[in-house]
């Protein structure tokens, strides 16, 4: 008797092999792409993190580029050459190639550069003080226009703005100027005697900005000035770019609280309590290039309780040559004086 042998089990097993090799290869793929994904995300989690690092703790790069090096190393260059111009000009000014006064040329029209701008610094309720400067030495009206274009000295009466702007103050600033002519109203400043550190910097800021002159000066309303004389003195110091002339002086530092000149910083001073040399207030004239270092820098000069002490803090630690000129000595009024107190 044949007997029938059935299927044999390991014959679909066979059969199905193929088929899942190729399922366990996809797996294996798609698990690769998962884990790979994985590992890209979690590299750019930590440069993000790193620079967030970096962008909160301020640390960032810690060297410039090759670009900014060669840059920097351009404006060296530049600043070398033109110090190097700064000298030939004050050596072709001290030999008289310049002329009185220089002119720029603007297109068609050329006007003359300004020798000095002026500033006479005063305020409210002092109108006795500038009419008696009016009949002086200051001229009003069509010789005031004269006084700048021959001599090229723009006169000015600096005041600031009342505390409640537009009050009987301002407007009477305002009336006497459109009579007048001959003031340079300060409108980011408020007027009082206090401030008086700040109005000065407020001054040479806006002169350097609006004109652009040879000096500039500040005196105060009580002083009388022989501009002759003045612009004479100036010439003497064409060939330095940058000067600080004035009545040199070394004043005492008071601490005490009730003193008419109180210094509140004055333990800044030193030991000794004696102020740095500077030049009197009544009268001190500063180069067109430090006037514009003013200018530039105005929102980081500090101000101490008086201005003349403040302008010569400013001026200590840089290469300027300070000049200790007696004829702007105004109160002692020496020999060939060009100021004096009214």
């Amino acid at each position: 008797m044949q007997i029938r042998e059935g299927p044999r089990r390991g014959a679909p097993s066979a059969a199905r092999s193929p088929m899942s090799a190729m399922m366990l290869a996809m797996f294996a793929t798609m698990a690769s792409f998962y884990v790979a994904g994985r590992l890209w995300q979690d590299a750019q989690n930590r440069v993000y993190l790193i620079k967030e690092l970096d962008r909160r703790t301020g640390q960032g790069q810690s060297a410039i580029s090759v670009d900014d090096t060669l840059k920097v190393v351009a404006c060296r260059q530049q600043g070398k050459r033109l110090a190097s111009l700064e000298m030939e000009l004050a050596a072709a000014k001290h030999e008289g190639f310049v002329g009185k006064y220089t002119y720029e040329t603007n297109g068609t029209h050329s006007r003359k550069r300004p020798l000095i701008v002026i500033g006479i610094m005063t305020s409210f309720g002092r109108k006795n003080y500038r009419d008696a400067v009016r009949k002086s030495w200051l001229p009003t009206g069509s010789m005031l226009k004269k006084l700048e274009e021959e001599k090229g000295i723009v006169v000015r009466f600096i005041v600031g703005r009342s505390a409640n702007q537009g009050d009987t103050s301002d407007r009477e600033i305002d009336e006497e100027n459109r009579s007048t002519k001959d003031f340079m109203i300060l409108d980011d400043h408020i007027e009082s005697e206090e401030e008086s550190p700040k109005k000065t910097k407020s001054f040479f800021a806006n002169a350097a900005e609006s004109f652009d002159a040879e000096f500039y000066a500040k005196v105060n309303d009580d002083i009388y000035i022989n501009v002759d004389t003045l612009s004479a003195m100036l010439r003497e110091h064409w060939d330095k770019p940058r000067v600080y002339v004035g009545c040199m002086k070394s004043g005492e530092v008071f601490s005490e609280s009730t003193h008419k000149w109180y210094e509140p910083d004055w333990w800044k001073f030193g030991d000794g309590k004696t102020y740095f040399r500077h030049a009197s207030g009544e009268m001190f004239v500063l180069s067109r290039a430090v006037a514009q270092f003013i200018s530039i820098n105005k929102s980081v000069l500090r101000t101490y309780a008086h201005d003349d002490v403040s302008v010569g803090s400013w001026l200590i630690g840089l290469a300027v040559k300070h000049v200790n000129e007696a004829k702007l000595c105004c109160s002692s009024w020496p020999s060939g004086a060009l100021c004096s107190a009214l």
